[in-house]
Formats: structure tokens, C-alpha cells, sequence
């Protein structure tokens, strides 16, 4: 499996936010994506995951554009933007039972609660979403990785926002066990966390120019 970005241009009204980014990520592997505030860093994974097209270049998944396999290429996805795609009519295992069913694979009720009491959400699992924290919100959405083992391509953007260490220490453990299975994986964050990837990149847009590259490093910190 790879996902591969070629040439990729991206602007809003007037102004170019970064030009000519290309990489190629591979199964196991990881890529932050940093760069100062306003540099294109959510612009960047919207377009990687199709929700906004490029103003020049493409996004391809296995060789081929993924304007011209939309659904296939959705199946293989799994993204968490900042509004974390919680629903606040919704009990907090129900946000889960749904999101899941949408993507095709369904779960049950239990499974749910499963979930969420591994995230440390055991006693907020049948409360309504628009009742609970910040903190609380994100690690609903989170949760959503659990039953994320069909979608190979996790676009993540700031998953360790608002979470307590405990929280954050068994995300990083998710995502290592992900990245071992062969999946792959984009985010942001402020935060110096340890993953173990096959191969670590690093995206800084804010060093973009005409001709950008993507460093790599083989390291686990990231």
C-alpha cells in the first residue's frame, strides 16, 4: 500500500500556502506534519484525505488518483479533523455504534462500552456528548480507532489535544500497534510523543519552497 502526494499546491482566495509538496508513505510507516500556525497544516490533510482538491497536483492511493476511486479509497480511511466528528444529540456509545456502522462495520453496544472504558470514559458512556469535556469529546472520537483494523490510512490531526498522560500513553500504544500490523500513519501535534514506525518522516511546510522535500528520519522519536 502506498499513499503518495505529487505536486501538491494549496491555496485559499489570494494566498498559495505551500506548492510542490511531494512524498510517498508506505505500510508501517508515520509522517508529522509541522509548520508554524497558518503554514497549511489541516489544509494539507484535507486534501490527503479528499475532502478539498489541490490547486495543482494529486493524491494518489496505490498508483491512482483518488479522485477516480473515491470509495475505495474512503473504506481505507479512517480521520479525526479538530471538530473531532462527534454528534451532540448523541449518548457517547451511540456516536460510536453509528460512526461505525457508516464506515461498514458495524458494532455493538458493548463493544462500545468496551471502548470507552478503555479510553477512562466508563462512567460518561451514557451521558449526552454536548454534556461532557473538551477532553472528554476527543477521546470519544479516539475511540473510533479501536475498530479502525480495516483502514489501513490514519490521517490524525492533533489527536493528543486535551488529553490527561494516561490517555496519551495508550493512544501512543494504539498507534504503535497499528503501524506494527502494516498500517499507516499522518498527524499533527505540538507534542514530543514516542512512536515506533518502519521509517519516521517529517513534513515541516514551514521550510516549504518551490520544490519541497519531506525529511526522514529513522529514528522513533518524533
Amino acid at each position: 500500500m502506498t499513499l503518495q502526494a505529487y505536486q501538491l499546491t494549496c491555496t485559499r482566495g489570494e494566498r498559495q500556502l505551500f506548492n510542490n509538496i511531494n512524498f510517498a508513505l508506505n505500510s508501517g510507516d508515520a509522517m508529522r506534519v509541522v509548520g508554524a500556525n497558518g503554514s497549511g497544516k489541516t489544509s494539507l490533510l484535507r486534501l490527503l484525505c479528499g475532502l478539498s482538491s489541490p490547486a495543482e497536483g494529486e493524491v494518489r492511493w496505490n498508483g491512482k488518483n483518488i479522485t477516480k476511486t473515491r470509495e475505495e479509497f474512503a473504506s481505507q480511511l479512517i480521520y479525526l479533523g479538530h471538530a473531532n466528528g462527534v454528534k451532540d444529540d448523541l449518548i457517547a456509545w451511540e456516536n460510536l455504534v453509528i460512526a461505525s456502522a457508516l464506515s461498514g462495520h458495524p458494532i455493538t453496544r458493548d463493544d462500545a462500552y468496551t471502548a470507552l472504558d478503555n479510553l477512562g470514559l466508563h462512567e460518561a458512556a451514557d451521558l449526552p456528548t454536548r454534556a461532557l469535556s473538551q477532553g472528554q469529546r476527543k477521546r470519544v472520537a479516539l475511540a473510533r480507532l479501536q475498530f479502525g483494523s480495516h483502514a489501513p490510512l490514519w490521517i490524525l490531526d492533533e489527536p493528543f489535544t486535551a488529553l490527561d498522560q494516561k490517555t496519551v500513553i495508550n493512544l501512543c500504544a494504539a498507534l504503535n500497534q497499528h503501524l506494527q500490523l502494516g498500517g499507516m500513519l499522518i498527524y499533527t501535534t505540538h507534542q514530543e510523543i514516542e512512536l515506533n514506525p518502519r521509517q519516521m518522516l517529517t513534513l515541516d511546510l514551514s521550510l516549504n519552497t518551490n520544490n519541497t522535500d519531506v525529511d526522514v528520519d529513522q529514528g522513533a522519536a518524533c
